[in-house]
């Protein structure tokens, strides 16, 4: 079980990066993100992971399209 409380707000900061990458860029997407951490970017960050999580079972960096996103401030 991932336990996104106790990340560090970098590697969410990264995970985040990742799954919104991969993600259809909508303003559907982005509301529900903003409607579930309204003015908190930290729960922002945790919103999105999880909701990446549902859709492909783990981090962003571990499984789905992000797996092979590579950063630029590695």
């Amino acid at each position: 079980m991932i336990n996104l409380d106790e990340m560090e707000l970098r590697e969410l900061q990264k995970e985040a990066a990742r799954a919104l990458s991969a993600m259809e860029a909508t303003n559907n997407n982005i509301y529900k993100f903003n409607s579930q951490a309204y003015h908190n970017s930290q729960n922002w960050y945790k919103v999105v992971i999880k909701d990446y999580i549902e859709q492909h079972g783990d981090l962003p960096s571990k499984s789905g399209p992000a797996k092979d996103i590579k950063l630029i401030m590695e």
